[in-house]
């Protein structure tokens, strides 16, 4: 049971490759393609730690059906907008009800 509403598809990158300097980068090879996913981009207020100024920090996260396959060495692409992320983490939230979505925390990398 999906409880998140998609508003996009994703494909979910995965793999490096070598470059010709010998560079191991980023593959942006396809594993999966068409995935329905939410993702949402957010925004809090805090206080930088440094200057004492209330800031508004952004940040993505992203929802998945339950047993969706994704690492949190994977990129995902947003096939609406084109942006693409990498994943700083993967959590599952509890349910006593049901089997719950996973939830990725996400940084914009392009």
């Amino acid at each position: 049971m999906t409880v998140f509403w998609p508003t996009t598809t994703i494909s979910i990158l995965r793999g490096t490759t070598t470059t010709a300097a010998g560079d191991v980068v980023d593959s942006d090879t396809p594993v999966h393609t068409g995935v329905p996913a939410s993702v949402m981009e957010r925004t809090r207020t805090g206080i930088d730690s440094v200057s004492q100024d209330m800031r508004v920090y952004r940040y993505t996260t992203c929802r998945l059906a339950a047993g969706t396959d994704v690492l949190d060495t994977d990129r995902i692409l947003d096939e609406r907008t084109g942006k693409k992320y990498s994943i700083a983490a993967v959590s599952v939230l509890g349910s006593p009800v049901h089997t719950p979505d996973l939830r990725l925390d996400l940084t914009y990398v392009n």
